[in-house]
C-alpha cells in the first residue's frame, strides 16, 4: 500500500476501483481496451478483468479540482507465467491521459489502489501506455532532418517517470509489446484532399491499380484459408514469428459487429480471381484500425497493397470514422530499423508520425520481477 505519508500527501485525491463486466464497457476508440480484444485474449491463454475507474481530476492535472471526478473503463489481462506465479497487462491503458509531470504518481497511485484486487501471486503490472511519449515533444531528440532520435536510456526515463512518486517503482519494460510508433490520417478530410496528401508515388500506386483492374472485396471466415497462405508468404518472406490458423479465425468469430462494438473486415485485393494481397480491417467507434497484412510474392503485389490500403481507408471513412490507425511503424526513417519498409509504405499515405510512451512496469514483488526481467532481456 502507498505509506502514510504519501497518503497525507495526496489525501485529497480519489483513486477507485470496481469490477466490471467487460461486455458492459463503453464504446472506445482504443481497439484493446475494447470487449472484443478482451475475448480474443482469453481464447489465447489470458483472464481478462474489467474494473470502471474512478479518480479526481487533480490526480491527473495539479491545477484540477479535487471535487471534479473522472470514470472510465479499464481492461486488465491476467497471464499465468506457471502454476506459482502471474502477471498482470494493461493493453493501451489506462485511457485517460494525465499531465506529463502527473504520469508517474497516477500510475503509483492506480497500481497500489488495484493491488487487491488482482491474484496474491502476481509479480507486476504492466502497462502498455498510448499517452504521446514525453520526449518526442523536446527539439532536443530531433535531428536536423525532423526525425525523431526516440527516447534517452531508460535510466533516465525512470528518473523523470518516477519523479514525485514515493516508492519510486515505476520501470520501463525491456520490450514493447503492442506498437510504440503509428501513423494517424484525419478521416474528417474529404477524398480529394486525402489523396492530394499522399506522396506522389502513393497515390500514382492507387491510381494505378484501379487501372490494371485491381478488384477489393470483403469476404468472410469462408476465405481464411487464403489469407492464411498469403501471411505464410508474408511471415517467411520477412522473418515474421508464425502465429496459427486458429488465431485469425478467432478475431473474426468474436466480433461484435455493431456500431457501438468491433467490427473486423478481412479485405482482399485480387486480379482475375488471383488473390494479391488481404488485410483485416477494425473498426472501433471512431477509428479505424489496419490490424493485420499479407501479400503475396509478385509483381503486382505493391499495387494490390496500395488499392488495399485506400480501399480501407475509404470503408472507414464511410462507416464514419474521424480516424485511421496504421498501427505500427519505426520510429524514424532510419534504413537500419527492422521497420523501415513498412514506415515508407505507410508515411506514404500522408498521415501524422504518433510516438507512445510503450510498456511501463510496476513491480509488486521485486525479487520475482527482476528474474523475469533478466528473462526477456535474454529470449
Amino acid at each position: 500500500m502507498i505509506p502514510y505519508i504519501c497518503r497525507k500527501k495526496v489525501k485529497s485525491m480519489i483513486c477507485e476501483l470496481e469490477r466490471k463486466d467487460i461486455e458492459e464497457f463503453k464504446t472506445t476508440n482504443i481497439l484493446p481496451q475494447t470487449p472484443f480484444w478482451g475475448r480474443v485474449k482469453k481464447n489465447q491463454g489470458f483472464i481478462p478483468q474489467g474494473f470502471e475507474l474512478t479518480i479526481s481530476k487533480n490526480l491527473l492535472f495539479s491545477t484540477a479540482s479535487s471535487s471534479e471526478k473522472v470514470v472510465e473503463d479499464l481492461l486488465i489481462l491476467i497471464k499465468y507465467v506457471n502454476d506459482d506465479t502471474c502477471i498482470a497487462y494493461v493493453p493501451y491503458g489506462p485511457k485517460l491521459e494525465p499531465s506529463f509531470e502527473n504520469q508517474g504518481l497516477f500510475l503509483e497511485y492506480l497500481s497500489e489502489s488495484i493491488k487487491p484486487y488482482l491474484p496474491s501471486n502476481c509479480i507486476f503490472i504492466r502497462y502498455d501506455l498510448i499517452w504521446e511519449n514525453q520526449w518526442a515533444v523536446e527539439e532536443a531528440y530531433f535531428d536536423n532532418s525532423g526525425n525523431w532520435l526516440g527516447p534517452p536510456p531508460n535510466q533516465t526515463q525512470e528518473f523523470r517517470m518516477n519523479f514525485g512518486t514515493t516508492n519510486w517503482n515505476l520501470q520501463k519494460s525491456v520490450q514493447d509489446n503492442l506498437p510504440k510508433n503509428t501513423f494517424f490520417l484525419d478521416l474528417t478530410l474529404n477524398e480529394e484532399d486525402l489523396l492530394s496528401n499522399m506522396r506522389y508515388n502513393t497515390r500514382y500506386n492507387v491510381k494505378k491499380a484501379n487501372k490494371k483492374g485491381i478488384k477489393v472485396r470483403e469476404y468472410g471466415i469462408e476465405h481464411m484459408d487464403i489469407w492464411y497462405k498469403l501471411y505464410l508468404d508474408t511471415a517467411t518472406r520477412h522473418g515474421i514469428p508464425l502465429q496459427n490458423k486458429e488465431f485469425f479465425t478467432t478475431i473474426l468469430k468474436n466480433q461484435d459487429n455493431t456500431k457501438n462494438g468491433t467490427t473486423v473486415k478481412m479485405l482482399m485485393a485480387d486480379i482475375d480471381g488471383k488473390f494479391l494481397s488481404s488485410m483485416f480491417l477494425v473498426l472501433t467507434k471512431k477509428r479505424g484500425t489496419y490490424l493485420y497484412g499479407a501479400s503475396k510474392s509478385s509483381k503486382n503485389n505493391a499495387m494490390a497493397s496500395y488499392a488495399l490500403q485506400w480501399e480501407s481507408i475509404r470503408i472507414a471513412k464511410a462507416w464514419g470514422c474521424t480516424e485511421y490507425d496504421m498501427f505500427g511503424s519505426a520510429p524514424n526513417l532510419s534504413r537500419k530499423h527492422p521497420l523501415h519498409g513498412v514506415h515508407v509504405y505507410k508515411k506514404g499515405f500522408g498521415g501524422d508520425l504518433f510516438h507512445r510512451m510503450g510498456c511501463w512496469d510496476y513491480p509488486y514483488n521485486k525479487k520475482l520481477y527482476d528474474f523475469y526481467k533478466l528473462q526477456e532481456a535474454t529470449n
